[in-house]
């Protein structure tokens, strides 16, 4: 289970540059195999072998300072409702201000682990200058230099050893499926639609669906639980801030699923935030299927689904291999065409594939299209096994692994896809030394 870790604190105290740095050397190494840089405010980092998700909830203050006072309390109380740590960070050369005194004063109530993080401390008369953030009232704090990363490993050894030991919950293991995407794209009612009850009441203001409710469903003989994750609000006060909450939501609804259905309303497109939720399931590694809903609302001539679809996958190249369908939950149209797919995305990513047919099979291929030479040193794979996890990765054995550049490793993953069906699934590859 994933551990979030949240990053407050008012504007400009250098939180996305910490939080870039945390994500940063975690992302070269995930991002590299698909060359995404996207514009985030979320990610997947570890230290000490422990993984946590980071919030940098920064990024989704828009407007100025004024209206950020009322944001930054909001902010702080989902950081506070939906993490499991929070950092919480100042800087040493504008002083205790009284946002930062507003903050605290929330953070002092709070039973969960606080971090206070003194920022840009580079030198010993600004160590000196950090005791004012004594004041505060939250114990002692961390100083760091963000820009450098001075510091920051004692503190993360801290938050690591904060954070909650998530005991696996050995239940049934019934396959988990998350409706997720954007604030009223049609997500509960895509549940009613397929339950066939209301038990969820949907009305056509955003961000009405009061929990993350577990459905048991069994249909085609399949049974599996569906995840409802339509950003919830518990706090009347939070009452703007749905985009936060919905990512907050889908954070933690991804990272325990099988399968993501990410529902896009069509006549608002694949935006940015939706994008984002597809980035963050591709690289939780979860199955992915992409529904296209409110398909009725949209002027069409005899091309516009196609011309739709390629524009969708252009934007989430290079894993293109993603079943998209075109829905209506309004009218019921093809919701059960969904389910299907996410059952047959969901057999892909259990998928096991024996070693003897993996070598027949693409070791002529790789004789045929070998590596390109580096100086002069050709790169020969000798054999190919599937790894035990999860979801599929393979190891390609070979004599020098570091010559092997990104092209040829989608050469490879195309290769896997075009003879094993992974559609849905994303696929790591990775070049092992013989």
């Amino acid at each position: 289970m994933g551990n979030i870790v949240a990053i407050v604190g008012r504007p400009n105290v250098g939180k996305s540059t910490f939080f870039n740095r945390l994500i940063k050397r975690r992302e070269a190494i995930v991002d590299a195999v698909s060359g995404v840089t996207r514009d985030r405010h979320y990610g997947k980092t570890d230290w000490n072998g422990r993984e946590f998700s980071v919030i940098d909830t920064g990024g989704y203050v828009v407007g100025s300072d004024d209206i950020f006072e009322a944001e930054i309390d909001k902010q702080v109380e989902l950081a506070i409702d939906e993490a499991d740590a929070i950092i919480f960070m100042v800087d040493v050369e504008t002083g205790v201000t009284g946002m930062d005194e507003d903050v605290a004063k929330l953070l002092r109530k709070v039973e969960k682990p606080v971090f206070l993080v003194v920022n840009k401390v580079d030198n010993n008369k600004r160590a000196e200058d950090a005791v004012e953030f004594y004041s505060l009232g939250l114990g002692d704090y961390y100083t760091i230099a963000s820009i450098n990363g001075s510091g920051t490993g004692d503190l993360l050894d801290a938050v690591v050893e904060a954070l909650p030991e998530k005991e696996e919950v050995e239940e049934e293991q019934l396959p988990r499926f998350a409706v997720v995407g954007r604030p009223n794209a049609g997500k509960s009612s895509f549940i009613n639609a397929l339950i066939g009850e209301d038990r969820y009441i949907v009305t056509d203001i955003a961000g009405t669906t009061r929990d993350s409710i577990d459905t048991k469903y069994n249909r085609f003989g399949f049974e599996f639980n569906l995840v409802d994750t339509a950003g919830i609000r518990r706090k009347s006060k939070v009452k703007e801030d749905l985009e936060f909450y919905s990512v907050m939501r889908s954070v933690r609804a991804i990272e325990h699923c099988d399968v993501c259905l990410l529902i896009l309303d069509a006549t608002r497109g694949f935006d940015g935030q939706v994008q984002n939720i597809f980035w963050l399931a591709e690289r939780n590694r979860k199955g992915i299927v992409i529904l296209v809903n409110k398909w009725d609302l949209v002027e069409k001539d005899n091309k516009t689904a196609k011309e739709f679809e390629k524009h969708i996958r252009q934007e989430i190249a290079p894993f293109t291999d993603v079943p998209i369908v075109f829905i209506s939950v309004l009218n019921k149209q093809r919701i059960f065409k969904a389910i299907e797919m996410a059952v047959e995305v969901y057999k892909n990513r259990a998928k096991r594939i024996k070693t003897s047919v993996l070598n027949e099979i693409l070791l002529p291929i790789i004789e045929h299209n070998p590596p390109p030479a580096f100086k002069g040193k050709y790169v020969k794979i000798k054999y190919i096994m599937q790894l035990p996890t999860p979801q599929p990765q393979f190891a390609f054995f070979c004599n020098l692994p570091q010559y092997i550049k990104d092209p040829y490793r989608r050469f490879l993953e195309n290769q896997l896809r075009d003879h094993f069906d992974f559609t849905g699934v994303p696929v790591s590859v990775y070049m092992r030394k013989k």
